[in-house]
């Protein structure tokens, strides 16, 4: 099951405030960019942060899962708290690089 559109808009909405937030469908699932970073991935209505070291200790009651088959391992991020998702999010943004320029 992919997302639905109003669940991206929602998770949009509660990461209102951490950067510039845009968002880009691929193959029925959805990565959420703060400030043209990956930050956030979006695959049957639940949200996944990477496992980086930055946000161990925000994280510890959290569930860890993959988000698609084949997928490295990911923390869910619970974002009907809006403060405490927005905090995961702008804590993991220095550690996430910028995507690398496609040659054409």
């Amino acid at each position: 099951m992919a997302c639905t559109t109003e669940y991206i808009e929602f998770v949009c909405s509660q990461l209102a405030g951490t950067g510039y937030v845009r968002t880009k469908k691929m193959f029925g699932d959805w990565l959420i960019y703060v400030d043209e970073k990956p930050a956030v991935l979006a695959c049957d209505n639940i949200c996944y942060v990477k496992m980086l070291p930055a946000i161990d200790g925000m994280m510890t009651d959290a569930q860890i899962a993959t988000p698609y088959q084949g997928a490295k391992p990911h923390y869910v991020l619970d974002i009907e708290h809006r403060d405490t998702a927005a905090a995961i999010v702008k804590a993991i943004l220095p550690a996430i690089p910028y995507p690398k320029k496609r040659e054409k």
